[in-house]
């Protein structure tokens, strides 16, 4: 028994009335539609995945200038009362 309880012959059978309905041309053809749209979404997920990267790199470099920001302020008073 294979999936299911759908067995190897029964699993042939149902590739071959495939086939006969739609032609292996017109199954190549939705293969590779399938094929590029996954490439499409694999390219996607991969770019979403940088940009999140990429934003969360631009935040810490903003808290880290904020500190400096606060450092060199609290520098300054130092100096005024000396």
């Amino acid at each position: 028994m294979g999936f299911g309880g759908i067995g190897p012959g029964s699993l042939i059978l149902i590739l071959v009335i495939v086939i006969l309905l739609f032609g292996t041309k017109k199954l190549r053809n939705v293969g590779g539609d399938l094929g590029g749209a996954l490439r499409s979404f694999r390219k996607s997920m991969k770019e979403g995945e940088d940009e999140a990267k990429g934003e969360d790199t631009a935040t810490l470099a903003k808290k880290d200038s904020d500190a400096i920001d606060a450092e060199v302020v609290e520098e300054e008073k130092e100096k005024d009362k000396g």
